[in-house]
């Protein structure tokens, strides 16, 4: 199975996600649990034996649907893979995490293992000879015998804290999770098969995931990823992030496949709907992902995969696809796209990224958006999707098998661009616009509220980007690849997370601070043919450190032809000149006083950030970006901008612009 690039999949995620927008008092949401209680799911559930969501080697004949080029394909690859090692898992390597802070080489070794088997199950499930059943079995045999199933990142779960896994106390991450599926869509496809090798080799894996991941839980409320402690404790304790529905995505796979007690089954798949309700429960009723798009993905497309494998193992009875709420979770993903590649990148999330199109299609199918099952055909067609091997995450089944049997409905969808005139989302604060509905020509606006303990958060309160003909002009630099520092208490001594690394003002010094109550004020947005706008005091983000009373900004977009930012400030005191701070991918030239230009690398038509020359001073300076990850969307530099304020006025109004 082709491997995605790692850094993607890596950045989703963090059991230190903060609160969304509802944060406390979340509406009563449980579309899930209460609607379809313990008691009523035998009559709804099908029975493990008649669930039969895909073909398997025992009916292989709906295999046929599946293009013979895709087919050959996965064979192809799955021959590459027959000598392959399965490469140990060193405890030094664990280690390293606890010890360094890097979780890329532990999880480069157990990621290859799961993606390997995945590979070879689908190039056995297609050509049925038996020639890849011994390395499927070694596979197998290896991630059995593995110490812990997920990743020394997670290791906080566990009662003995970070370190070595305790196998004493097995605990579900999203990976240990994860791998659950796996073994479990293996068993679907290939139990037969495996049986005239040895019956142990289907036995040990359902005891493997019934110890390390069904039992414990049944037994456990505590996790916070649950969100059980979130519904007795709103008051006290953040609700859940995307590890919600991912991790419960899987454990419904495993329980429905893997679990053989009928009884059991079902307290199984109804206690995975009590978890996700707490998941639905909170989220902003606009359908905004506070973590932003790229973890949609993981987050809404989760959510996706829940509700997918409870209306099929329900024969369709279970269905919440006409829930409003459940549509704008899934419209979020082509209401922040701004032109391909780029996505509105708000906190961690990357500038440049392709959805998973056959996600996209299914989710968009499911509530019947037209926008996007089109949107979902387009990223099919830029990414020459279905003429080989389905990329997927950590090699898992959940999503490359529906993948396969959606690609010809898929590829003959007309593609198009969902390219949104203006979006507004009040409850996480985002804005976007654009100059002209249907076309990226012209300046492109976003920018955003909200508060410093968002999910994933920079401290970038009133933060905004420009791009202009599709290309980016002012940017979001994104996150860099996780290390331990990334979620821990020193997150935002990482550059890349502060304030005045986005286009925001330091203020007498002093950046924007973390926290719930450093946040936006006074919020408004407008729009009309001529213009949108959102206008906010940012004055406390900033702590009581920066003297400031009131930072109202109006950032507007004049359709057509410009950006314009205007400020009015109070200060209590001026300790030291502000600074207004912009980082851009183009190259800052000064062409004449108050007015710099940006030119790009390629064919982009340049722009121009516009200031007056009395009351600022412009200052330039590259960043050299190391990071693999940030390196994906913006190359190997940045520049930065700094406008210093030459005034000693402790009040004051000034404007800003960008045009062509």
């Amino acid at each position: 199975m082709k491997r995605l690039v790692t850094l993607v999949v890596i950045l989703v995620l963090g059991l230190h996600g903060v609160d969304a927008a509802f944060g406390q008092n979340a509406p009563d949401r449980k579309l899930l649990a209460k609607s379809y209680p313990l008691g009523q799911l035998k009559e709804i559930i099908l029975p493990r034996e008649a669930w039969r969501p895909y073909p398997s080697v025992a009916d292989p004949a709906g295999f046929e649907q599946i293009p013979a080029a895709i087919r050959q394909a996965y064979i192809s690859d799955g021959k590459k893979l027959l000598d392959a090692d399965w490469p140990p898992l060193p405890a030094s390597v664990f280690l390293e995490y606890a010890r360094t802070g890097n979780r890329s080489h532990y999880e480069a070794l157990s990621f290859g293992r799961r993606e390997q088997l995945a590979g070879l199950v689908l190039a056995e499930a297609f050509e049925r000879k038996g020639c890849f059943l011994d390395q499927i079995v070694n596979g197998i045999w290896s991630i059995c015998e593995e110490s812990f199933w997920g990743v020394p990142a997670h290791m906080g779960l566990q009662e003995a804290g970070p370190g070595l896994p305790d196998v004493t106390e097995p605990v579900v991450d999203l990976f240990a999770a994860e791998t659950g599926a796996l073994l479990a869509w293996t068993y679907y496809l290939l139990k037969p098969e495996l049986d005239n090798i040895n019956p142990l080799i289907a036995e040990r894996m359902v005891v493997e995931t019934e110890r390390r991941i069904l039992t414990p839980f049944l037994k456990r409320d505590d996790w916070g990823w649950m969100g059980f402690r979130w519904r007795a404790h709103q008051e006290t304790t953040r609700p859940v992030n995307n590890w919600n529905p991912w991790i419960n995505s899987n454990v419904l796979t495993a329980a429905l496949i893997l679990e053989p007690d009928p009884v059991r089954r079902l307290r199984l798949v109804h206690k995975a709907m009590d978890s996700i309700d707490n998941f639905i429960m909170p989220y902003p009723a606009d359908g905004g992902c506070d973590e932003g798009p790229s973890y949609w993905s993981r987050a809404g497309g989760s959510l996706f995969d829940c509700l997918g494998l409870l209306y099929s193992a329900s024969g369709g009875k279970i269905d919440v696809f006409d829930q409003p709420l459940i549509k704008k979770m899934g419209r979020y993903i082509y209401r922040t796209y701004i032109s391909d590649p780029y996505y509105i990148n708000f906190a961690d999330a990357s500038a440049r990224m392709r959805p998973d199109p056959a996600l996209v299609f299914q989710y968009g199918r499911a509530i019947q958006d037209q926008a996007m099952i089109r949107f979902a055909a387009f990223v099919a067609q830029k990414e020459n999707y279905g003429t080989g091997v389905i990329g997927g995450s950590f090699g898992v089944l959940n999503r490359a098998l529906p993948a396969l049997f959606t690609l010809k409905e898929l590829l003959g969808t007309p593609p198009a661009e969902p390219l949104v005139r203006d979006v507004w989302l009040p409850d996480i604060q985002v804005m976007a616009a654009r100059s002209e509905p249907g076309s990226s020509e012209g300046f492109y606006l976003a920018a955003k509220g909200g508060h410093n303990n968002e999910s994933h958060n920079h401290n970038d309160v009133g933060n905004y980007i420009v791009f202009h003909d599709g290309t980016p002009v002012l940017i979001d630099a994104g996150a860099q690849t996780y290390t331990a520092q990334t979620f821990s208490s020193h997150r935002y001594e990482l550059w890349n997370n502060q304030s005045a690394y986005h286009t925001l003002p330091t203020i007498n010094g002093v950046m924007q601070k973390n926290g719930r109550e450093f946040e936006a004020r006074d919020v408004k947005y407008t729009s009309t043919a001529r213009e949108a706008e959102l206008s906010l005091d940012i004055a406390h983000a900033y702590p009581p450190d920066a003297q400031v009373k009131l930072w109202k900004r109006r950032i507007t977009l004049r359709r057509g032809n410009t950006v314009e930012v205007t400020a009015q400030y109070q200060l209590q005191v001026l300790v030291k000149p502000f600074t207004l701070n912009f980082l851009t991918p183009r190259t800052p030239q000064v062409e004449k006083s108050g007015r710099i230009r940006l030119t790009g690398s390629g064919e982009e038509r340049p722009c121009y950030l516009n200031y007056d020359p009395n009351k600022f001073e412009p200052a330039f300076r590259t960043i050299t970006i190391q990071d693999s990850r940030m390196g994906h969307s913006w190359g190997h530099e940045l520049q930065r901008i700094v406008l210093r304020s030459k005034s000693t006025a402790l009040t004051g109004r000034f404007t800003i612009s960008v045009d062509d």
